[in-house]
């Protein structure tokens, strides 16, 4: 049975700038995170964009280390013709199947069953894609001078409107002196009905990092794993780490004549996620890909997972901007905070 729900207006907290080093502030249209008296990141909670983002995220030396098209326009130099769905900072999947809810608009994902949550595709009567709609934001949280968070509420809908699952992220920053986190605490809730992540490369928490940073460019950045393997610039698609696990992931380079990084965390507590991570700049966690998503460490795999209707799924993942390479940033000091 379709359970068709109206739309909901986005409600959200009074304006709030904690005190001390690390501040939040809740807008209509966007969160605003502080340090000090910079606004160091946004997350875009707005009605009309398709899914949260966080845009800009600044290391801190000042540097953007995301790609700022499309939600930029006319940055000098940037390309502008690929993946409009890649915004800075997301997290979503490509193929989320509500069971025994008539779909009718599905996926164009090959093989899907489900909702379209990655991409942002059109038709020429509307969208393909679903929307992940804030409709909800909590006063923000202070938990010592340098750290702060605050919980918001999504609903997961079809292109249609129809809400098939609730989500809770929690987003917090944690701010330090080489580099600062954006950890994201997501529990997904089969409230609905039950779901199942389809089998796609299309996920999950992502990053589009700044053009400067790309490895398929010979001044691009090193990308690095948690165990020490490095792919160097120029690099091209797809890289040789994709479709493997690790815990983390950092690009490390040089924008403006300063060197900056950003790092992708995925939790241990997760299920463990592959990486979608190319040379064009995209480095995502994705822990529903099975052997239909290519990814070589799953070949064998077609277990799905999924949710049963009333329970819910808890992930953790985090984005950490910092100074210098992957050494000097302390990367693995970071995750290593990050995982306790």
């Amino acid at each position: 049975m379709r359970c068709l729900l109206p739309l909901l207006a986005v409600a959200v907290a009074p304006a709030v700038t904690l005190a001390d080093d690390v501040s939040i502030t809740v807008g209509k249209d966007a969160i605003e995170f502080k340090a000090g008296s910079t606004v160091v990141a946004k997350y875009a909670i707005a009605d009309s964009v398709a899914k949260p983002y966080l845009y800009p995220v600044l290391a801190p030396n000042g540097v953007g280390v995301t790609r700022p098209w499309p939600v930029e326009k006319d940055t000098p130099g940037e390309a502008t013709k690929d993946h409009v769905h890649q915004k800075s900072v997301w997290f979503c999947h490509g193929d989320v199947i509500p069971e025994g809810i008539e779909l009718k608009i599905k996926t164009t994902e090959k093989g899907g069953k489900g909702v379209d949550f990655w991409s942002e595709a059109k038709d020429g009567t509307g969208p393909r894609h679903g929307k992940i709609a804030c409709v909800k934001v909590a006063e923000p949280k202070q938990h010592a001078k340098n750290h702060a968070s605050v919980e918001t509420h999504n609903e997961w809908r079809t292109p249609d409107g129809v809400k098939i699952m609730d989500e809770v992220r929690v987003i917090h920053l944690v701010d330090g002196k080489e580099g600062r986190t954006f950890a994201f605490e997501i529990t997904l809730k089969a409230s609905v009905c039950p779901i199942t992540f389809g089998d796609t490369k299309e996920g999950s928490f992502g990053i589009r990092v700044h053009d400067g940073l790309r490895p398929s460019e010979k001044t691009g950045a090193v990308v690095t794993t948690a165990e020490g393997t490095t792919v160097n610039p120029p690099a091209k698609d797809n890289l040789p780490i994709w479709g493997h696990p690790t815990e983390w992931i950092d690009y490390s380079g040089t924008l403006g004549g300063k060197e900056v990084g950003i790092a992708v965390f995925d939790h241990p507590a997760n299920p463990k996620s592959n990486w979608h991570v190319r040379a064009y700049g995209l480095n995502a966690a994705n822990p529903f890909g099975r052997k239909a998503s290519g990814f070589p460490s799953q070949k064998d795999n077609t277990e799905l997972l999924k949710i049963a209707k009333g329970g819910e799924m808890k992930l953790k993942y985090a984005v950490y901007a910092h100074t210098g390479d992957v050494k000097a940033g302390k990367v693995a000091e970071a995750y290593s905070a990050f995982k306790k």
